[in-house]
């Protein structure tokens, strides 16, 4: 079976309240995925989307299943296709201009679920997507990353009026 996952993340200020989403879809069924972070970054939500697609492949499909993981994150989707973050290991978590990569900790998940679906025989195929093009799915992660955004606010303001 054809898996297809868009993910998609958003942040009210950056840094500020963020959202994720993300979409899979087969042939079969269409499921939706979301949360939030009340302090966070786009750059996370949109690592954060990713890391939780490859986690719910791992619990709930098969690896005789084939994955396509679309993402409109140029950051996420070239980390992979482009071997960064096999230079970013092999660098000790170092960029080529010698400085510590961003959001280490969630590479660092990344790369140890990203690891195991490989090593268990999963295959995934990243693909860029451009964002705000028309693609249906990736609209509408897009939107649901933006509403948790906005939910990941609301939570916020809710707390000042409390306190």
């Amino acid at each position: 079976m054809r898996i297809r996952i868009y993910t998609d993340g958003a942040c009210s200020g950056n840094p500020g309240p963020g959202g994720w989403g993300m979409v899979f879809n087969s042939d079969e069924k269409c499921d939706t995925f979301s949360g939030m972070d009340l302090a966070t970054t786009n750059n996370q939500m949109e690592l954060t989307a990713v890391i939780k697609a490859l986690n719910h492949i791992e619990k709930n499909y098969d690896k005789k299943d084939e994955f396509e993981l679309y993402s409109d994150s140029a950051y996420v989707i070239s980390s992979i296709n482009q071997s960064w973050i096999t230079q970013w290991k092999l660098n000790n978590w170092r960029t080529k201009s010698g400085d510590k990569v961003k959001n280490q900790e969630l590479w660092s998940r990344f790369d140890k679920v990203y690891s195991k679906l490989l090593a268990n025989g999963y295959k995934v195929k990243f693909i860029k997507v451009k964002g705000h093009s028309g693609n249906t799915f990736n609209e509408l992660v897009d939107t649901i990353a933006r509403n948790e955004a906005l939910n990941a606010k609301k939570c916020l303001e809710e707390e000042m009026i409390a306190t």
